[in-house]
């Protein structure tokens, strides 16, 4: 995987986690949580992925 392809899904993780916490905060509307929340294990992959996506965009923009 190219790392610009890498850096793509990250931002994409990234805004999608963004706005589902602002829908928690303004609405008290978990997205992933509704969409996935008959699948717990999927539930925390994902969150886990957004984090892991924020630290990767942190990382690279720290980084150069």
């Amino acid at each position: 995987m190219k790392k610009d392809t890498l850096a793509m899904i990250a931002l994409v993780l990234t805004i999608i986690g963004g706005l589902n916490w602002g829908l928690v905060g303004l609405l008290n509307l978990d997205l992933v949580k509704l969409i996935f929340g008959f699948m717990p294990l999927l539930q925390q992959i994902i969150y886990i992925l957004v984090g892991l996506s924020a630290l990767y965009l942190a990382y690279a923009e720290f980084k150069e």
